[in-house]
């Protein structure tokens, strides 16, 4: 598998690593077809340590990386990593005036973007869509990187940016398909809506392996694209979520661990 993956175009290195992230997604919304209830603390530090994740690749696998990079074009050396992490954000900022979508901890009425009649399923679906879009970018530009011989990318390091973020991904597949349970759906419409959280990722990862591997000179900006995306989501969701409870504490504490436990891989490998 390893051998495949490492002789394969990005695009297809990053579909495999995609499809690998949204499995863990449908791993985690299968836990909905094996128990009735989840405990709300446990899966609060899961979202925690989530966040920790996604803030820690975002700053070590990409940030860092984009500033190298743009050394080589010293008369806007802070532009490229700065411009590129604001059209991230912004990106991330349109999808979410404009796709209608529900975050999972809010009741229906409280449904954002363009006003329609939509389930609240899938408008949960929807905001895990916006989520992972960043995510799957995240790969395709990772991919990318390594099949240009950016120095500091190797494929132990892009494989353990992609572990990182499939474990991350396990939480989020229950944090849609538990409370979907626990309102009255099924079992299995619960864990399919779950599973269904996670198809943009290798749908992004795709575009992100395309995009800069059909223009080397992007790298820089899509890596800080791709960071200003994620950052975006976790302030912006994935903290909030996590700490909607009341389990302030514990999920600190589970950011604390995903950012160190990522930092860990990434200064590892």
């Amino acid at each position: 598998m390893i051998e495949i993956l490492k002789n394969a175009h990005p695009a297809l290195q990053a579909l495999m690593a995609g499809c690998f992230t949204w499995f863990l997604t449908a791993v985690g919304a299968a836990i909905v077809l094996l128990s009735k209830t989840f405990n709300r603390k446990l899966l609060d530090a899961s979202l925690g340590f989530a966040g920790g994740v996604m803030l820690a690749a975002s700053f070590w696998s990409l940030l860092v990386p984009a500033i190298e990079l743009s050394g080589a074009y010293k008369s806007v050396f802070a532009v490229i990593p700065a411009a590129g992490f604001a059209a991230g954000v912004i990106f991330i900022r349109i999808f979410d005036r404009l796709l209608p979508h529900l975050h999972i901890y809010l009741p229906v009425q409280a449904a954002e973007g363009i006003k329609t009649s939509w389930k609240k399923g899938t408008l949960i679906v929807l905001a895990m869509t916006i989520h992972n879009i960043p995510e799957g970018l995240v790969i395709g530009v990772a991919f990318a990187a390594l099949a240009q011989g950016m120095t500091s990318a190797t494929l132990a390091a892009t494989m353990a940016l992609v572990v990182g973020i499939g474990l991350q991904d396990i939480p989020e597949g229950i944090a849609v398909s538990m409370p979907l349970y626990s309102k009255g759906m099924s079992r299995y419409h619960s864990f399919w809506y779950g599973q269904l959280s996670g198809v943009a990722e290798p749908l992004a990862a795709v575009i992100g392996a395309l995009a800069v591997t059909a223009c080397r000179p992007l790298l820089p900006y899509a890596m800080a694209f791709a960071a200003g995306a994620m950052i975006f989501v976790v302030i912006e969701e994935i903290i909030p979520e996590s700490q909607y409870a009341g389990n302030s504490d514990i999920a600190s504490m589970g950011t604390m661990l995903g950012f160190v436990g990522m930092m860990l891989l990434e200064i590892g490998l």
